[in-house]
């Protein structure tokens, strides 16, 4: 038996406010990784809008100063199918 799924919404938490946010802030993903030791695979999933964790999130809000829709947005996309 096959199980086919069809999605209708596809609904995205983006990180594109984080950068805005940082660039606003003048700190480079260099200073995540080396002075504030945000892990090289977490910025890799944050640049490609992927899970991370909320321990993650208020990492980068007390580093940023900032509240946390400073940094993510929801988006949701409508599926053409």
């Amino acid at each position: 038996m096959r199980i086919s799924l069809i999605w209708r919404h596809i609904k995205l938490i983006t990180y594109r406010r984080l950068w805005e946010t940082m660039k606003n802030k003048g700190i480079s993903t260099y200073h995540l990784r080396y002075k504030e030791n945000i892990g090289g695979g977490t910025i890799q999933r944050l640049k490609k809008d992927e899970i991370v964790s909320t321990s993650t999130l208020n990492s980068l809000c007390k580093i940023l100063k900032c509240d946390l829709f400073d940094i993510i947005e929801y988006i949701e996309i409508e599926d053409e199918e």
